[in-house]
């Protein structure tokens, strides 16, 4: 059994010796653990650091591309390395690396095939209370889309199995992990979540600038998402408020018409009532449209885990990964940290 813990990373050469440093070394019912290092672009020396501190593969990326590309980039290398369980954490060292045994016991117990790590937000004590409350609201709205039963549905600290891994497709270019989850969720993966701790805070978040961003980005990503994988739901709800608002709009003229037998005037309500009509047509119609395209996604899906599969039948390596002659000689070439 080989659990590989993969590390996004984006100029983390001050935090990634601590985060490396807090991974276990040996875990009950695993043979081999190894740490895969995704370099997402970075400008300083994280690179030569993930080196220096031993890290078994390291994936660059040739330019910034983003925290999803990141993830997605590198689950697909942790399948190419032989990987029975993928563990994904942060390299700022937020997450406590001894809880990772906890984390895939879920797994080993055939309960679950993604465990998600709960970071008890409202005990974390650098936290807000209005970014507490936020991430209590958006994870329970996350939970009723995703028909899991996440308490954090923004902890990167998870875990997933081979099959697991094998059926995620990350196609959001801001974060992996409301889309995983929400994909999770919809293709029956079994989910699970453990009580997790945190470290204290080396940095401010680089995704979000501001409680609003965070807000926005989030709220936007969600609907995104959503809207993605529940296209009818979400647009037959909003061609039902347009009808509903047409006939609003249409009353004037049809209690003017029964009760007085009047059907002169209300122009402008018949014409407001025709427009929010039509318009109810054309989402309705966007819906059977988007339904039809998410079939066609769900299909696209399907095809790229059996091209994942053959991939790994075939040996395919990874993608951007730093080939081993020159790791072990810029091993040579450097003290460790």
């Amino acid at each position: 059994m080989k659990v590989i813990i993969q590390i996004p990373c984006l100029n983390e050469e001050d935090n990634l010796p601590a985060t490396l440093a807090d991974l276990p070394t040996e875990i009950e019912g695993i043979d081999r653990i190894e740490t895969l290092v995704i370099d997402d672009g970075s400008t300083d020396s994280t690179v030569d650091v993930a080196l220096q501190c031993g890290v078994d593969h390291i994936v660059k990326l040739p330019n910034n591309r983003g925290l999803a590309t990141g993830f997605q980039a590198g689950l697909d290398a942790c399948l190419k390395l032989g990987a029975d369980i993928i563990v994904n954490t942060d390299a700022d060292n937020q997450y406590s690396g001894h809880d990772i045994p906890k984390l895939i016991v879920p797994i080993l117990d055939g309960r679950a095939e993604m465990v998600v790590g709960d970071r008890e937000v409202a005990a974390i004590e650098h936290f807000s209370p209005a970014k507490k409350w936020l991430q209590k609201l958006g994870s329970s709205v996350v939970r009723r889309l995703s028909h899991t039963g996440v308490s954090d549905a923004t902890s990167g600290f998870r875990a997933y199995n081979r099959e697991a891994a094998l059926q995620l497709l990350v196609v959001d270019n801001f974060t992996y992990t409301l889309e995983s989850l929400i994909q999770a969720g919809k293709t029956r993966i079994a989910v699970d979540e453990v009580p997790i701790r945190t470290n204290a805070k080396t940095r401010e978040s680089r995704l979000f600038g501001s409680t609003s961003a965070y807000v926005r980005r989030n709220s936007l990503a969600i609907l995104r998402i959503y809207t993605r994988y529940e296209p009818l739901k979400v647009f037959s709800a909003l061609a039902a408020i347009s009808l509903v608002a047409a006939i609003g709009a249409w009353m004037p003229f049809l209690v003017d018409w029964i009760a007085n037998g009047d059907r002169s005037g209300h122009i402008q309500s018949l014409l407001l009532g025709a427009v929010l009509f039509i318009v109810a047509i054309q989402l309705f119609a966007l819906g059977i449209i988007g339904d039809l395209l998410a079939g066609q996604r769900v299909m696209t899906q399907r095809v790229y885990e059996r091209v994942r599969r053959i991939e790994l039948e075939l040996g395919v390596e990874p993608a951007h990964q730093l080939q081993a002659g020159r790791q072990d000689e810029r091993r040579h070439d450097h003290s460790p940290v």
